[in-house]
């Protein structure tokens, strides 16, 4: 009888410490994810995003004077406010169009595969606030 319960006991403190380690190992994965995820955004940043929004966002990139309308200027407080995570995500994705926005505002359908990536963008859209 006593061997068996600590059998039992056993068993169970394998599978805790089991379960423990898999957890671990999900984290690791998710921050692997999530810095992979923002590394690419930040290069699509530099990429796309900064000839026309300017590298601080404030829609002064090269090309935006040739723009009418002018790239939207991400630093403004009262426009982060005005807008949605959901709204940014899908102006990323399909474009300025889908929004009633600028033709100008191209989309990115090859990140609708990757929304980890389109999060980051989103992400690094709403740290310009007030820069």
């Amino acid at each position: 009888m006593f061997e068996r319960r600590r059998a039992d006991r056993f068993g169970l403190a394998v599978a805790v410490i089991a379960a423990v380690f898999s957890l671990i190992a999900t984290f690791a994965s998710a921050e692997d994810t999530a810095a992979a995820a923002t590394a690419e955004a930040d290069s699509v940043w530099q990429q796309r995003c900064t000839t026309c929004h300017g590298m601080t966002g404030k829609g002064d990139g090269a090309a935006s004077a040739a723009l009418n309308p002018k790239p939207r200027d991400f630093s403004s407080a009262a426009w982060q406010a005005s807008v949605t995570d959901a709204h940014i995500e899908k102006v990323i994705l399909e474009g300025g169009q889908s929004v009633n926005l600028s033709m100008l505002m191209v989309a990115n359908p090859d990140l609708a595969s990757k929304p980890d990536v389109v999060k980051a963008l989103r992400a690094h859209v709403r740290g310009l606030n007030g820069k």
